[in-house]
């Protein structure tokens, strides 16, 4: 059984915000580049967190939470640049972008902890 891990459920909640995201954007937005984008990112930090909890050694679990870090701060910047060019009101950044400097924090704090056992 798979250790409990706050923030992969953080993440896994952020993705399906992420997935109602993409699937508003391309049904009210009709905007879908910037949608992948964001979808592939947004969905992909999760998905390294579970890899992460699998990993073979503390190496190989620092390099997979890099991952999923990296994966969130190019989430961040889809999200500036979706408020930015309209395609996201106001509210909507707002939680989004909560939520996604959230995990940051986690995850930045998850690696500093990590190197240093190290």
């Amino acid at each position: 059984m798979m250790p409990k891990s706050i923030g992969y459920e953080k993440a896994f909640k952020f993705s399906i915000r992420i997935v109602r995201l993409y699937q508003y954007l391309c049904k009210d937005k009709k905007e879908y580049v910037l949608s992948k984008q964001i979808l592939r990112s947004g969905t992909s930090i999760g998905a390294n967190i579970k890899e992460a909890l699998q990993a073979q050694s503390k190496r190989d679990y620092l390099s997979k939470m890099n991952v999923a870090l990296e994966e969130a701060s190019e989430t961040e910047y889809w999200l500036d640049l979706l408020q930015s060019t309209d395609y996201i009101d106001d509210k909507m950044y707002s939680s989004m972008i909560e939520d996604c400097r959230e995990l940051i924090k986690i995850l930045v704090s998850t690696v500093k902890t990590t190197r240093k056992s190290l």
